[in-house]
């Protein structure tokens, strides 16, 4: 692909990214498969897979969020004429952002995200993203989830999947997919399935036909020759156990329950099933339609109120992981596939960009800062109208891997990239 046809808008290409994950990904979800350790009891999987870990939350921001609305650089000149209406106001100012360092604030409507901020749990990173030219969601996300850089390498598995590959499971259920899909992130390892939602999970089919079927695939797998064997009994017990878990009764220990939609009950079972310890190691979510090229609306828009609904589901979340002291041993990560245009389109809204935010929290993490190393708004430091990368997404999660996770094969995870650590972590 040209890079030239890399930086066309492709808004049309959302409904073309739904058709692909659907082909590429409905098959791995009918036969997810996993791989039992042999001492896994039924259903209680906890076990030692080596040092300690995080579970490790993947929240992908689907459609390209303009991260320079929800942490705008209110000291930056440039970015008021660029946006002369789109901007965030200044702090103090009638909508203004909430200030964060003196540099940069924060979206009046993500007011709740201050909570993990101003506990030192919350951090956005500035100016970060993939370094590859493309505008295509597609792309984009792929090569973010595969832990690349460029369409050269096989992108075959995705960046969690690697991590996996080289450290010990801790359960049969190694990774949840909170949605119809599994995604790249998870692929390349057995253990992963998605879920898509925690309402009456429970084993295809009928369930009054449901024991039956179980013991017909028990039987028909027991003579089977190995991997196949072991594989599709514990398949069948990961199903059962997740059963076994009451995740529609599950709410927050928080002082703030969960909000009733989509991302906020994805959240919920997130939480439930950190709380069950059956040894998931790895859950990722989408929260989608950030890709605003008309009427973005960032304060009383469609903007606004995505940032709201993803700013009181990341609070009630982070009050539950507290409150049950879970905080300690998880940590979550939000990106998205590139940003915005600095410069706000005819339609009030924003064309794809380049460099991004990224967010993390988590009780191991430098919170309570943005990391930015600015490269500046003014003509010329862009790169070609967008927010120049100065951090590759890359460092951002290499860190967390190796620090969070005990990662042993980080260049297996992010070949051909050498992490360079940031201090995110702690």
């Amino acid at each position: 692909m040209s890079n030239e046809n890399k930086r066309r808008s492709w808004c049309d290409e959302q409904g073309e990214v739904s058709r692909r994950q659907f082909l590429s990904a409905s098959s791995l979800a009918a036969g997810a498969t996993f791989s039992a350790p042999a001492w896994a009891p039924r259903v209680v999987f906890g076990g030692t897979g080596g040092p300690p870990r995080d579970v490790l939350v993947q929240v992908f921001l689907d459609g390209a969020m303009d991260g320079l609305s929800l942490v705008p650089p209110h000291q930056d000149g440039d970015y008021y004429a660029a946006r002369p209406v789109l901007a965030i106001p200044p702090p103090g100012q009638a909508n203004g952002a909430i200030d964060l360092d003196g540099f940069f604030g924060l979206n009046p409507n993500a007011q709740r995200m201050m909570t993990p901020y101003s506990n030192g749990h919350l951090a956005f990173v500035q100016a970060s993203g993939l370094t590859d030219p493309t505008r295509s969601h597609f792309d984009g996300r792929t090569l973010m989830e595969a832990g690349l850089s460029d369409v050269t390498p096989s992108a075959e598995a995705g960046w969690i999947g690697k991590h996996m590959r080289g450290v010990a499971p801790l359960s049969v259920v190694r990774g949840v997919s909170l949605g119809h899909f599994l995604p790249l992130s998870l692929r390349g390892v057995y253990g992963t399935l998605p879920i898509k939602d925690g309402s009456g999970f429970r084993f295809p089919g009928r369930p009054v036909t449901a024991s039956a079927r179980t013991q017909l695939l028990n039987n028909l797998f027991m003579d089977a020759a190995e991997p196949f064997r072991s594989t599709a009994i514990a398949t069948v017990e990961a199903i059962d156990a997740l059963e076994g878990l009451d995740l529609d009764s599950y709410a927050s220990a928080g002082a703030v329950p969960y909000p009733p939609h989509a991302f906020g009950q994805q959240l919920r079972v997130a939480a439930a099933l950190i709380d069950a310890d059956i040894g998931v190691e790895a859950l990722t979510m989408d929260l989608e339609a950030w890709d605003d090229h008309i009427a973005q609306g960032p304060l009383f828009g469609r903007f606004g109120t995505r940032v709201s609904r993803m700013a009181r589901s990341l609070e009630a979340f982070y009050l539950d992981l507290l409150t049950r002291g879970h905080l300690d041993r998880v940590t979550t990560v939000l990106m998205s596939e590139f940003g915005r245009k600095v410069e706000e389109n005819s339609s009030l809204g924003t064309d794809h960009g380049h460099g991004n935010t990224m967010m993390v929290m988590g009780g191991h993490i430098a919170g309570g800062q943005v990391f930015a190393n600015w490269p500046g708004l003014d003509a010329a430091s862009l790169d070609d109208g967008d927010l120049t990368i100065t951090t590759d997404y890359r460092d951002v999660l290499g860190e967390i891997a190796l620090q969070r996770l005990a990662t042993t094969n980080i260049d297996e995870v992010f070949p051909g990239h050498t992490v360079a650590p940031i201090g995110i972590t702690i």
